[in-house]
């Protein structure tokens, strides 16, 4: 094989791992009362300090538009489970913070969905698991603009 063959096939097989394994999470998510996009933002926001993000930097995050970004968090705010507020840096910008009912709904959804991944994480051992982290972070850094 050539190193051009490799490469696609690799990241076929990455990309065909990736669908399969999202479409039984998404099959599995316990989305009664949140979506799995409105859990993503619950994510990125409660694992950042303070559990705050400009929004600018929120979509970094996500994999929407910002405009969609804006909507969902507009349904977030509506169902207190964030806050917006005018950075005090940057008047231009807004930060979102996670409410204390949204800690309490991700954590809740948070430990269901958990389960579910390990379950699909659970084909690989626990030291392929670490080796597939390495790699795909090591993706991730090539792909960010030098």
């Amino acid at each position: 094989m050539t190193d051009r063959a490799d490469a696609v096939d690799a990241w076929e097989s990455l990309y065909r791992a990736q669908v399969a394994v999202l479409r039984q999470l998404l099959a599995e998510f316990p989305d009664d009362e949140i979506s799995f996009t409105e859990y993503d933002v619950l994510f990125n926001l409660y694992r950042q300090p303070g559990q705050a993000l400009r929004i600018r930097d929120l979509n970094k995050h996500l994999l929407l538009t910002q405009p969609s970004v804006s909507r969902l968090l507009d349904r977030l705010v509506a169902r207190h489970l964030v806050e917006k507020s005018p950075d005090p840096a940057d008047a231009r910008g807004t930060i979102v913070t996670l409410t204390d009912r949204g800690v309490e709904v991700f954590r809740r959804i948070g430990a269901q969905h958990g389960r579910s991944i390990i379950a699909r994480m659970s084909v690989l051992s626990r030291a392929e698991q670490r080796q597939l982290a390495e790699l795909t972070d090591k993706l991730r850094a090539g792909a960010i603009p030098g």
